[in-house]
């Protein structure tokens, strides 16, 4: 008998031991997935039925918030002007799991599921309150991202602006955009034929062209070949280096011609100052070529090249929102490496990525770390966490920062007098990549800051496919901005 019950108390000591593990597996091994998985109907029912805090632009505008509807969901999230700030919302759908912007990368605080909001949620189940999610004041500036947005129009592009000190993000915008309100909708049939047609084919107005989509860079890629050629200490502003009016590749028959006469420089030489003001693609092809592969590399590398950069959020809040890492060939043959050196070939850069290397020029060579969220708070206004500056890299010295400077306020004040301002020193590069079959078309940018004798912001312009060069096509659109910006 005693041999029996011995059996049975081990039977159910061992059930205990399965159903514990079990348990324990399913509330926190799996809890995330399971939360997550769309046939989960009263996750869904949980997510949408919480009240979601607000969106907030640096003055106070409600970008995104939760209003309360009679339905079984409670509260729909609804967009102010939804194209244009969508790029930094991004979209809380009753079908889609919020992947991208703001949505995703502080769900966890805007849901109120944030372990650094228990005693918000205990307060709330002891009342009897609703639990409210915390608002995330962000740093985009509304004025200068409406007219970055306007300024695009209907072209495919993208333009974001850095604040040089500390590397806030004041504008980012992406064209084509999108009404975030069509992925909100609670009528699931409309949503998902919202999210088709959205997301369907290569040109999707759902990509963030400023962080996710990579384009070559063109010429604004020669500010980096000329800060690694500062760096080695044997090249001045008024160096002269080898240009002429056209470059073979090396070990090819490839002609590289330039677009500008003055590019070509006197006798076949030019100095740095020049090759950066007329964009001599011959003197930085072959400026590329000597320097070697690693010196520029290793340059580009410092100031944010080979590295997906996150701008917000940590897996504790939700899905980071991060830039698609820009790239730079490793290891290239010489004709490879020329045509790198002028920002074509295998050079690729996200808009994010150039407006940063504007900014760490501006800020003496110091690049900062991008930031969307100012601060966090809760329900009942207390501050929950405040972004602070962060340095990323010390790319290069301030002479050299110093020089670069120079030579890109010469970019306006000899080859395109159309981007001054007046009253305001301003420091460009424009940059025109060819695209397409039998390079067709244009990728026209622009990258730059003002003013250029105190820095306060950093600019970086593409309007993709074009057929102008980008310092029409890009230029116009970087002076409006930074004439709205330093009148404010």
């Amino acid at each position: 008998m005693n041999k029996y019950l011995r059996q049975l108390f081990t039977a159910v000591v061992a059930l205990f031991v399965i159903l514990g593990l079990s348990s324990t597996i399913i509330m926190a091994v799996r809890a995330n997935a399971l939360n997550n998985d769309p046939r989960n109907a009263r996750s869904l029912y949980h997510q949408l039925g919480a009240y979601r805090g607000a969106i907030l632009a640096s003055d106070g505008t409600v970008m995104a918030k939760s209003e309360p509807v009679n339905d079984a969901f409670k509260y729909l999230r609804t967009y102010s002007n939804g194209p244009l700030y969508a790029p930094v919302t991004g979209f809380f759908s009753i079908n889609q799991t919020a992947d991208r912007g703001l949505e995703a990368s502080r769900s966890m605080l805007l849901n109120g599921e944030a372990d650094s909001l228990i005693w918000q949620r205990a307060k709330a189940m002891l009342t009897g309150t609703t639990n409210q999610g915390a608002s995330i004041e962000t740093s985009i500036d509304p004025k200068l991202q409406q007219v970055a947005y306007d300024q695009l129009g209907t072209r495919d592009g993208a333009a974001v602006v850095i604040e040089v000190n500390t590397g806030r993000i004041l504008a980012m915008v992406s064209t084509p955009s999108y009404d975030p309100n069509k992925l909100a909708t609670h009528d699931t049939k409309a949503a998902s034929q919202a999210y088709n047609e959205l997301s369907a084919g290569q040109n999707s107005p759902l990509i963030n062209r400023a962080t996710s989509q990579l384009y070559p860079p063109g010429s604004t890629f020669k500010t980096i070949v000329a800060s690694a050629a500062l760096e080695t200490g044997d090249y001045q502003t008024d160096t002269k280096i080898p240009a002429g009016a056209s470059y073979t590749l090396p070990g090819t028959a490839t002609q590289l011609p330039n677009d500008e006469a003055q590019a070509d420089g006197v006798n076949g030489q030019i100095s740095l100052q020049e090759a950066v003001a007329w964009s001599s693609n011959t003197a930085f092809a072959q400026l590329g070529v000597k320097l070697g592969a690693s010196k520029v590399s290793d340059m580009a590398t410092k100031l944010g090249f080979g590295s997906t950069i996150t701008i917000d959020g940590t897996e504790s809040t939700g899905t980071p929102m991060t830039a698609t890492a820009s790239t730079f060939p490793s290891d290239p043959t010489d004709d490879k490496l020329a045509l790198a050196s002028i920002g074509q070939g295998d050079t690729t850069a996200t808009p994010l990525q150039m407006a940063m290397v504007a900014q760490a020029i501006a800020n003496n060579g110091k690049l900062m770390q991008p930031t969307l969220v100012d601060r966090v708070r809760a329900a009942d206004l207390t501050v929950l966490s405040q972004t602070k500056p962060q340095t990323m890299a010390n790319a290069f010295s301030k002479d050299s920062a110093d020089k670069l400077t120079t030579m890109m306020e010469s970019v306006v004040s000899e080859a395109n007098p159309q981007l001054a301002i007046d009253g305001i020193k301003v420091a460009a590069k424009t940059g025109t990549a060819q695209i397409g079959i039998d390079n067709s078309a244009i990728d026209g940018w622009v990258i730059g800051f003002a003013p250029a004798d105190d820095p306060q912001i950093a600019v970086a312009v593409l309007v993709h496919n074009t057929d102008v060069y980008g310092s029409l096509a890009a230029g116009p659109i970087m002076r409006a901005m930074m004439q709205e910006a330093l009148q404010q």
